[in-house]
C-alpha cells in the first residue's frame, strides 16, 4: 500500500483494527502470526471431539511481540494467554503460520507498515484458488502497493515468481524481512519473491540499475531482464489502496501501463470501504469509492455501453461468500469488497 504526500498530515496517526489487542503505545516494529489450513474455518472434521476448527490448534497471534519475554494483551490490557497444544496426533500436519512483521500505528504516509483487512481478504483469496485449484500455478505475479507482502508471501507458496513492489525504503525493508521470515516456515524460494521499488508517479517502466547491484542502497531498483519478466505477469493484486483521490488516479495510470504491456493479465484488489461524514454531501459517504468506480465499468454495463464510449478497464465483484476465510486472526466485515478487473486497450481509458 502506498502512502499518501502531505505537510503536516504526514504526522496524523492511523491504526488499522487488525492491530486492536496490540500494546497501544508499541514502538518499533510488532510480530503477529496468522495462522491457516487447507481447510476453511468453520469446516466440520474430526478434531478430537471439541468443536473447533483446525486454525484453532496453535494460539492466534495478533500480539505476540518480538521478543521471547513479550506478551499479548486484549484491547481492555488483559493477558491472553496461548491455547495449549493438543495431542501431536490433533495437530494439522497441512497448518501453517504467516509471521507478519508491522507497525501497530503509522503516519499516513507510512500505512505499508501495517496490515489491513483487505490484505487478509485478497490472502484467503489466493488460498482458496490454491487450495482447490490450479490456477495460480507456476505463474508470474505482481502485487502493487504490497506494504508487509502478505499477499505475496501467500501466493509464493505456488507462484512461479513474484514481484512485491511498494515505495520507500522502511516499507521495501520491512516487507523483505517478511519474506526471509517466512520463507522457511511456508516452505517457499526466498529467490523467486523479488521486492522492488514502485513509484506510481513514475509510473511503468521504472527506472533501471546500471550500477553495482551489491550497493545497498540500489537493492530496489530493477534490472532491465526483471522489468522484461514482469511484462510477461499474468496476474496483479492489490489491497487496500483505494483511500485518496490522487493515488487512486497514479494506481489505475500504473495498472494501465503495466496491463498494456506484455502478456495479458487480470488484476485482483480488494478494498474495504471507510465511511466519513461529507460537509458536501451532508451524508455519511465511503471516501474515494466512488472517484474508484468511476474507473471501470462491471461487465453488464460493459455490454450495454455504446462502442467507442467503454472505458478501458471492466470489473467484476466477487461475492465474499465464494471466498471462505482461511485466516483465523481478523474478523469480515459488510464493507470489504474484492474486484476481478480486466483491461483491453483498445478501449478508452477516462
Amino acid at each position: 500500500m502506498e502512502g499518501g504526500d502531505g505537510g503536516a498530515e504526514e504526522e496524523e496517526q492511523v491504526m488499522s483494527e487488525v492491530h486492536l489487542g496490540c500494546p497501544p503505545h508499541f514502538c518499533g516494529l510488532h510480530v503477529s502470526r496468522f495462522s491457516f489450513s487447507s481447510r476453511a474455518l468453520g469446516a466440520s472434521e474430526d478434531d478430537g471431539g471439541d468443536g473447533s476448527c483446525g486454525g484453532e490448534l496453535i494460539a492466534a497471534a495478533s500480539g505476540s511481540g518480538g521478543s521471547s519475554d513479550a506478551v499479548a494483551v486484549d484491547e481492555d490490557g488483559d493477558l491472553v494467554l496461548d491455547r495449549r497444544r493438543r495431542r501431536n496426533k490433533h495437530v494439522r500436519s497441512d497448518y501453517h503460520l504467516l509471521t507478519i512483521q508491522h507497525g501497530v500505528t503509522s503516519s499516513l504516509k507510512s500505512v505499508g507498515l501495517q496490515v489491513w483487512k483487505a490484505a487478509l481478504l485478497l490472502a484467503d483469496f489466493v488460498l482458496h484458488k490454491s487450495f482447490t485449484s490450479s490456477y495460480f500455478d507456476g505463474v508470474t505475479a505482481i502485487e502493487v502497493g504490497a506494504g508487509t507482502g502478505l499477499v505475496g508471501l501467500a501466493l509464493a507458496r505456488v507462484a512461479r515468481r513474484i514481484f512485491v513492489t511498494d515505495r520507500g525504503a522502511d516499507i521495501l525493508d520491512n516487507c523483505l524481512a517478511n519474506v526471509r521470515i517466512n520463507s522457511g516456515t511456508l516452505k517457499f524460494d526466498e529467490a523467486k519473491v523479488c521486492v522492488r521499488e514502485l513509484d506510481w508517479k513514475l509510473s511503468w517502466p521504472p527506472p533501471v540499475s546500471t550500477c553495482d547491484p551489491s550497493d545497498p542502497s540500489l537493492r530496489y531498483l530493477w534490472s532491465a531482464h526483471e522489468i522484461d519478466e514482469a511484462e510477461k505477469a499474468t496476474v496483479l493484486f492489490a489491497a487496500d489502496v483505494i483511500y485518496s483521490d490522487d493515488l487512486t488516479d497514479l494506481f489505475f495510470d500504473t495498472v494501465k501501463k503495466l496491463m498494456s504491456s506484455g502478456a495479458k493479465k487480470v488484476l485482483y484488489l480488494a478494498l474495504e470501504k471507510r465511511y466519513n461524514f461529507s460537509l458536501d454531501e451532508l451524508d455519511v459517504v465511503a471516501n474515494g469509492y466512488a472517484h474508484f468506480r468511476g474507473f471501470f465499468v462491471t461487465q453488464d454495463e460493459h455490454g450495454d455501453a455504446i462502442h467507442g464510449d467503454k472505458p478501458g478497464f471492466v470489473g467484476k465483484q466477487i461475492g465474499l461468500a465464494e471466498i471462505p476465510q482461511y485466516i483465523r486472526e481478523y474478523e469480515r466485515g459488510n464493507d470489504l469488497e474484492i474486484w476481478e478487473i480486466m483491461y483491453s486497450p483498445e478501449q478508452k481509458l477516462r
